[in-house]
């Protein structure tokens, strides 16, 4: 499991090749397109190594193309405002001479001011939940061997679902999900590497929650679904070794679209992130 999480520091690690211009590369797990958190978590990181002693407090991106997981990915960073207070950058990813992504972010210098935040859900800890091992051993016999084989590969982030749904006979579900996460080992504390961790992490649940209540599973084989946009605002400094808790709820879904919203807590109820993002959601078959 550790090896994971510094095989996704690696990744997260870009290497420099030209002022304002930087390489990626996927992890090698025979996937069909590049995972979009590793795409926000690498333009992220582009747009760090612009900035000095600023920290992000905000993201917008849109993801425009599939990404090919076979070829690198190169990011070109837009160093769009350098003021007093605030920092903007911008940055495009290019795969075959074309934009797949574009994201826009803004860093800001440590301010004291007013504070308020929401109330952290009142859920069971995840001690005394089911780990992703139980969950996957009381579902093994039904996988085929190409799924078997994503699930039991080390992931750098464990999942422990709240309330987790029947991806092989789904009912119906309220448009909401409360998950337990973080980074199976410790990537130290400088904010910077636990912001690019934790929007890598953001992207993994968050469109499952528009399809809760409409009895479909990506384990069907008929549901076509990828992420659109992904915005995130970060209150406060976190830490991705601890355990966070990851409330989503989903307002809306139309047009073959489902926007879905997120709020990051500590354990010990500080938000420390919210989230938002709208992702396609076409279903090709009989519906309930």
């Amino acid at each position: 499991m550790p090896d994971a999480v510094e095989d996704l520091i690696q990744i997260l690690d870009l290497e420099p090749i030209e002022q304002n211009l930087f390489r990626g590369h996927s992890p090698d797990v025979s996937w069909q397109r590049v995972f979009g958190g590793q795409v926000i978590g690498q333009a992220l990181v582009a747009a760090y190594r612009t900035v000095e002693d600023r920290i992000c407090h905000s993201l917008h991106a849109y993801f425009i193309r599939p990404g090919d997981p076979k070829v690198p990915i190169l990011y070109e960073v837009d160093r769009a405002r350098d003021g007093k207070s605030f920092t903007t950058r911008r940055v495009v990813a290019i795969q075959h001479g074309k934009q797949i992504f574009n994201l826009a972010a803004s860093f800001q210098i440590q301010e004291e001011g007013f504070e308020h935040q929401a109330d952290m859900p009142d859920v069971p800890m995840p001690e005394d939940l089911k780990t992703e091992s139980e969950l996957r051993e009381a579902v093994k016999d039904k996988l085929t061997p190409e799924i078997a084989a994503h699930f039991s590969r080390p992931r750098p982030i464990e999942i422990r679902p709240v309330d987790p749904q029947n991806y092989f006979d789904p009912e119906p579900m309220e448009p909401a999900q409360h998950v337990w996460f973080r980074a199976v080992k410790d990537v130290g504390t400088t904010e910077s590497i636990n912001q690019c961790v934790l929007a890598y992490a953001s992207d993994m649940t968050l469109l499952d929650t528009c399809i809760r209540p409409h009895g479909v599973s990506w384990m069907q084989g008929k549901l076509q679904s990828a992420s659109l946009d992904h915005a995130m605002w970060f209150h406060a400094p976190v830490r991705t070794s601890d355990w966070l808790l990851y409330a989503q709820d989903s307002p809306s879904a139309s047009g073959s679209r489902g926007f879905n919203r997120g709020s990051i807590f500590t354990r010990d109820g500080r938000l420390v992130a919210s989230v938002a993002q709208e992702g396609l959601i076409r279903y090709h078959g009989k519906k309930r």
